[in-house]
Parts: C-alpha cells; sequence; structure tokens
C-alpha cells in the first residue's frame, strides 16, 4: 500500500501536525510543561479526541476539567510559547511529504490547518516546505474550525477548484469530518505515519 493522489484530484490540500509534521509528541511535551506550572494534568487522550481543533478549544477543554482560574486565552500563550521554543524537535512525515515534493509544480497545493499562523509557519520553515505551497489558510484565517469545513472550503476557493476535485490529507477525525462535509476526496494518512499512542490505550 502507498500514498497516492487520486486521478480525479485537481488539488491537495494538506493538514499540517500529524499529516505533515511529526509534531504530536512536542505538543504533548508542551502542553505536561504547562500543567506542571499550574499545578494540574495533562490528560493525553484529549489531543487524540480533539486533533484538528485550534489551540484555544483544547485551552478551554484543560480549564474546564481542571478546574483553572486562569483564562484559556492565557493557557494558550504558555502553551504556544513551549511549543516555539521547542520546535526544533518536530520531524516531518516523510511518505506524505514526499508525496507533496513530487506534486509540487504539477497540481496546485495548500495546508488547511487548525494551528496560528505562526505556529504553522514556524512548523513549514523548520521542515524546509514553507516555499511549496500555493496558499495556507490557519485557524486565524477562518471563524469556523474543523469539524466545520471552513478551513478546507477557503483552500479550495484560494486555489479555483471546485470542492469534489480537491484530494485532503487528514491524520485528525475533526479533519476527516471536515473534508467530508466540505464533499472532497479524503485521504487518511495514518496508515503511513508513525502514530506515537499506537500500543497504548490512549
Amino acid at each position: 500500500m502507498e500514498l497516492k493522489i487520486y486521478p480525479e484530484a485537481k488539488a491537495l490540500i494538506f493538514d499540517l501536525d500529524g499529516t505533515l509534521s511529526d509534531s504530536l509528541p512536542v505538543h504533548i511535551a508542551s502542553w505536561h510543561a504547562v500543567c506542571e506550572k499550574l499545578n494540574c494534568t495533562f490528560d493525553e487522550r484529549i489531543l487524540v479526541e480533539m486533533t484538528g481543533a485550534p489551540t484555544l478549544s483544547f485551552a478551554e477543554r484543560i480549564k474546564r476539567e481542571q478546574n483553572l482560574e486562569i483564562e484559556a486565552e492565557e493557557l494558550v500563550v504558555m502553551k504556544q510559547q513551549e511549543f516555539w521554543k521547542n520546535i526544533n524537535q518536530i520531524k516531518p512525515h516523510d511518505a506524505v511529504i514526499g508525496l507533496m515534493k513530487e506534486a509540487h509544480g504539477k497540481i496546485p497545493m495548500a495546508v488547511g490547518t487548525g494551528a496560528s499562523r505562526q505556529s504553522a509557519m514556524l512548523q513549514l520553515k523548520e521542515l524546509e516546505i514553507d516555499q511549496l505551497f500555493d496558499f495556507i489558510v490557519t485557524a486565524d484565517d477562518v471563524e469556523h474550525h474543523k469539524p466545520e469545513p471552513e478551513t478546507f472550503l477557503k483552500c479550495a476557493e484560494l486555489m479555483g477548484v471546485e470542492p469534489k476535485y480537491c484530494q485532503v490529507f487528514e491524520d485528525g477525525e475533526l479533519g476527516m469530518q471536515a473534508a467530508q462535509t466540505a464533499g472532497m476526496l479524503l485521504t487518511d494518512v495514518r496508515p503511513f505515519v508513525a502514530d506515537p499512542f499506537a500500543g497504548s490505550d490512549k
């Protein structure tokens, strides 16, 4: 089995975290560091359940479940600072990036991510692929995040391609829902990338 571009695809859309970027271990470490400072506990299952959601959604859930006094927006700042500090620890998902590089220059390509623009650009630059996409749509560019289809629909609009001809590469359940709601072609990349939770009970 290999990662493939569908014959009917006229544009490609890539999720970032967990799809292009093997960033989950860094996100986990960042949240643990934040929770350690606040004397609370971070449940790693949250990341599995909410992959694709913006950081604010994670912060709001952690604040609620841990009964924290701190504002969710302040949690976001703390987490982002931890993540940015350790950005050099992220790794590429070679199978996905290999397909993307092979397609570069042959078909329009965009990134559709729930990350902030700053986080997205830092990751893409670290992976040395920031110049390979026609458009990058982040959490800062939409009002309704995954599982709503707005992120991917905006990518399609910017590329000038009908949604049904856009192939989305995703690892998160929320992102897959978004792609299906948008009426796009969907590729679940999880069989092609390493799962840090493999063998665990998540």
